[in-house]
This record gives structure tokens, sequence and C-alpha cells, in this order.
């Protein structure tokens, strides 16, 4: 698929790894649309990208709340014209053992509000930006590529019950949608980032940062450029649909 000139919207698109790929695919000749939840710092991200020469503009939403997706697509369509590229990108987590036992006693469990919550952003948020961006393609008649977001995580990971299950889904939604939504020149595709440089692994300790580091095959993080260099290749590659991309430095070879 070519993007220039083509309306790309990425949820979470305002900060971290979303910012990045509005960076990567603006560079190219796309007009991204930034979807998220503050307003202050998606001005701040538009203005950034303006800056650089980037045609972006901000929508906010709750990607969990379904009339608020319903009603920032049809913002997006209005303002700049149908979507052509979706990229799910929005997540949380708030990780829980299931259980957590001392002496034979269970004194914790995972809360069904923690599950709850990262299932409504995580999984529920790329089903109902998913169908949105999927009906604007079918109705302009033009196609167009999703790319969702999962995570190694989806293999299951200790402590994230919620996280691990709303990745899995991920997934399996590309793999539906490739199916369901091919004949109407769509395709669909998943990168699967593994441990990547974020503002939250720079703050870690130097001793657990190295551990983590020395776990990964390649034996260092990956940073942003090599997620979007992920995504972009879904989007350029016309031939690739219903499959995932696992950057993630050999991790889980």
């Amino acid at each position: 698929m070519k993007i220039n000139d083509e309306v790309i919207v990425i949820t979470g698109g305002a900060r971290g790894l979303g910012y990045a790929m509005a960076q990567c695919l603006g560079s190219q000749g796309a007009t991204v649309a930034l979807l998220d939840r503050s307003a202050e710092t998606l001005d701040e991200a538009v203005s950034s990208l303006v800056a650089q020469g980037i045609t972006a503009h901000a929508f906010q939403l709750d990607v969990a709340d379904e009339s608020s997706v319903v009603e920032a697509f049809a913002d997006v369509a209005q303002r700049l014209g149908p979507v052509a590229g979706c990229v799910n990108n929005a997540g949380i987590t708030d990780d829980a053992l299931l259980l957590k036992v001392e002496d034979g006693a269970v004194t914790k469990r995972m809360s069904f509000e923690s599950w709850q919550r990262v299932i409504d952003v995580n999984l529920t948020g790329v089903f109902l930006c998913g169908r949105e961006a999927a009906t604007q393609m079918v109705e302009a008649g033009r196609g167009g590529v999703i790319v969702n977001i999962s995570s190694i995580s989806r293999a299951g990971n200790m402590g994230q019950s919620n996280y691990a299950a709303a990745k899995a889904g991920v997934h399996a939604l590309t793999v539906t949608w490739g199916k369901e939504l091919a004949r109407y020149g769509i395709r669909t595709g998943t990168v699967a980032p593994g441990f990547i440089e974020t503002p939250m692994t720079a703050a870690m300790r130097p001793d657990m940062y190295e551990k983590v580091a020395a776990s990964v095959p390649l034996k260092r993080l990956g940073d942003a450029d090599n997620i979007t260099q992920s995504v972009a290749f879904i989007f350029d590659n016309d031939y690739f649909t219903g499959r995932i991309i696992e950057c993630d430095g050999g991790l889980r070879l």
C-alpha cells in the first residue's frame, strides 16, 4: 500500500511507540490522525510533528468506550476523509499474580477490576477501532490496512493474566479479520514487540536493566524504530496479511 496522502489513524498516538509510528508513517507522506485520551498530550504531539513537516491531526477518545470511538472515527472521516490505515497501538498494563499465597493460604487475588480494565482497553478497544476503520475502508471501496500491536506476552507471562489474554486475543482478531476482509482489499497484520527502550525501562535499576537485556539473545533492548519498521513493512508489503511479526531480538526463538 502506498501511504502517501492516505489517512492513517494511530491509537495511543500521542506518546511512546504510537508517536514514533506517527513520525515514521508521516515522514513517508501519510496524513496521521493521532487518537488518544489526553487533549494536552495530543496537542503537544501534533505541534511537534507539524514542526517536522508531517501532516498530523489530533482526535480525543477513549478506545474502551463504543460511542467515543464511533464519534472519533466519524470526526476523522469528516475532517480528513475515510481512513485507509489503522494502527491499534493503545494499551495499558495492571499486573498482578492470579493468586498470592502465603503459608498455604490465599492472601490476594487479581481483582476483577484489573482484569476488566486491561481487557477493555487492550482487546475491546482494538475490536471497536478495527470495526470503525474497516467500515470506512469498505464503504470507500479502496481497501486498506489494519495493524494491531500485540506483545510477546501473548504466549503467557507470570503476573499478566489480563494482559497476556488480551494480547493473544489481539492477534486472533488479526487472523480473523485477515480472512474476513481480504475480499474487500483490506489486509491485516500484528506486531508483537519484546523488551523495548521506553521511559519505563529507562527508569529501571541498572542491575534489573542488565538482567533484562541479558535475557535477550541479541543482548540489548529494542528501540522504537525497530517497531515502526515492522509496522511500515506491513503497510508496504501487499502480500502480507493475517500474520504476525515478533520483533523481540530473538527472545522467543
